[in-house]
């Protein structure tokens, strides 16, 4: 028997609740500014344990952002029951993250029955206005959710 495509409240409700959970998105604070089938939206606010020391956002929280941006994408994109975790990360940089907040915006641009890819663009925001600072390839692997 095959799995449904997932409604659109079950996708906001699975991304809210991975965001959510105790552990690493929780703590820095990573919000969920949309979601639907196979796109996610992301942000994260400025605040001093996300910098490094010229005081731009850290590569490796921008890095975190797109990882999970992209998992969303993918995961939303996967028959109900089912959730991405990461097989491969691909970040490049494209300039220092100055602004007050990041946003990422993923979108599954391949999602087979077992490997998906997304795509996440992560721009820096300042006085509301975006600044492109990382791209991001991320290839996923659907698992059984809750994981067992």
């Amino acid at each position: 028997m095959q799995k449904q495509p997932m409604t659109p409240d079950a996708i906001r409700d699975l991304v809210e609740r991975v965001t959510s959970a105790p552990g690493y998105t929780r703590s820095v604070g990573t919000r969920v500014e949309s979601a639907e089938a196979g796109r996610v939206v992301m942000s994260l606010a400025k605040n001093d344990g996300l910098l490094q020391a010229n005081g731009f956002f850290h590569g490796g929280v921008i890095a975190g952002l797109a990882d999970h941006a992209g998992g969303g994408a993918v995961s939303t994109a996967m028959p109900s029951g089912r959730f991405a975790v990461t097989v491969n990360l691909q970040v490049s940089f494209l300039a220092p993250a100055k602004g007050q907040s990041l946003i990422a915006r993923a979108r599954a641009i391949q999602v087979g029955s077992t490997i998906g890819v997304a795509h996440v663009d992560v721009a820096s925001v300042a006085d509301g206005v975006e600044t492109p600072c990382a791209v991001a390839i991320v290839t996923l692997r659907g698992v059984d959710f809750p994981a067992k």
